[in-house]
């Protein structure tokens, strides 16, 4: 299946605050943003020539290092691991944001990638011409700059919004749960941060990888152009394309998730320790124990309790979260050796 053949992500128009919270972030579903910055002055700058928005970038630039990510051209843009999947196919090295938008605007034969660096750290005053009234205002806007290339199928463990500014690109994206069909790639070594898909949508490999035909049919395609916005949920998986020679983006992530309550990442890597070997009637067991505590599939597992006698199955106070941490950091020191049992 071609991938521009997948259903359409809904396009929605005139998009408000309102709009935004009241119809469309319920939903929890991908969304374009049909032009929503399009009144943006580095979008305008980049309507008129990519010479422009160069220069709008170059004056703004704090000249500060930022990392950069080079491919040679053999990778075609497509960064990935090497065969062995103990290397990447590309390098990363320091370089100013001028310089690098150079190399880009020199044509390279190889490709060349300015990823998530916070723009406050870069550029003056951009925060200020180029708002976005969707999140709150302490959300930190990233810019993402380079020329064609393909970030991998992954996850974020956040809620995104993502505006290109310049060129064109194509998203592609699944739901969670289609994790089964994606297979997932290593936690320790990735290409950028989360864990990607290792199957390679511009050459998929149907023998190694049978299932994805599954995920496909739960795929959606969104191809957005400057002042174009998309809204991807939490932990939705995305595959993304740049399209042209010359490409800028500009993305926010933001959880409403209260931040004392910690990574769900880090508890998975936990559960993987404690649970995935086990015997199978064990498992299963623990499996029934996490869906009826942890997920509350039969309602709340406390509610038969007098509140002050619910502890920790009751609803937890900051201090409550606190203390259930210390507890577990100790039992995890001495299991590490890092500290006798107390």
């Amino acid at each position: 299946m071609n991938l521009s053949d997948l259903p359409t992500v809904p396009i929605y128009e005139n998009v408000t605050f309102e709009k935004f919270r009241n119809e469309i972030y319920p939903l929890g579903q991908p969304a374009i943003l049909k032009n929503y910055v399009s009144d943006w002055p580095i979008v305008k700058a980049a309507s008129e020539s990519t010479q422009n928005v160069i220069e709008y970038l170059k004056q703004r630039d704090t000249q500060k290092p930022i990392p950069v990510m080079y491919g040679p051209e053999d990778i075609q843009g497509q960064f990935f691991y090497s065969d062995n999947l103990q290397d990447l196919n590309f390098t990363k090295k320091p370089n100013s944001l001028s310089n690098t938008l150079s190399e880009i605007q020199s044509d390279p034969e190889g490709t060349i990638y300015i990823q998530s660096v916070p723009t406050s750290d870069i550029l003056l005053g951009y925060d200020k011409e180029n708002a976005l009234d969707i999140v709150d205002a302490s959300v930190q806007p990233r810019i993402w700059i380079g020329n064609r290339l393909t970030v991998q199928t992954h996850f974020d463990l956040s809620e995104n919004i993502a505006c290109v500014v310049a060129g064109r690109r194509r998203f592609t994206l699944f739901p969670p749960d289609q994790i089964k069909n994606l297979y997932i790639g290593p936690f320790e070594k990735t290409l950028a941060g989360p864990p990607i898909s290792m199957v390679r949508l511009n050459n998929v490999d149907e023998d190694k990888y049978p299932n994805f035909k599954e995920a496909l049919k739960y795929g959606m395609s969104a191809e957005l152009r400057a002042g174009d916005a998309i809204y991807i949920p939490y932990f939705w998986w995305h595959h993304v394309e740049s399209l042209e020679d010359f490409n800028i983006l500009v993305n926010y992530w933001w959880s409403d998730m209260d931040p004392d309550m910690g990574s769900p990442f880090d508890a998975l890597l936990h559960a993987l320790i404690t649970f995935r070997n086990m015997p199978d009637r064990q498992r299963k067991t623990w499996q029934d124990v996490f869906s009826h505590l942890v997920f509350q599939e039969n309602g709340d597992a406390a509610a038969h309790l007098p509140k002050k006698s619910q502890g920790v199955l009751g609803e937890h106070t900051p201090e409550q979260r606190q203390h259930m941490r210390k507890n577990l950091v100790r039992a995890l020191a001495y299991q590490a050796g890092i500290m006798p049992q107390s």
